[in-house]
């Protein structure tokens, strides 16, 4: 008597568990990342700002490197306020 050793499938088991193994771990591993990349409540990306808010942004920027004077900035701003 073989008690169960008796060698049916040969390698064939070895490779059949193998593979499995390869499957088990592999979902494992997509369910966690996948939870991890999930979104959070009040963790998502806000709200889109509004175009103007980025222009007076980048005008404020220019005017403090001294590339515009005041007169041009407080015109600028002024006009964009303008478009609201």
């Amino acid at each position: 008597m073989m008690y169960g050793w008796g060698g049916d499938w040969g390698i064939g088991a070895w490779v059949a568990m193998a593979v499995m193994m390869l499957i088990f771990w592999g979902g494992v591993v997509t369910v966690v990342v996948l939870v991890l990349r999930r979104p959070h409540a009040g963790t998502g990306p806000s709200a889109p700002r509004p175009a103007h808010l980025d222009a007076e942004r980048i005008l404020s920027e220019r005017f403090a490197r001294g590339e515009i004077d005041e007169q041009e900035f407080t015109a600028r701003r002024s006009a964009l306020r303008r478009q609201e």
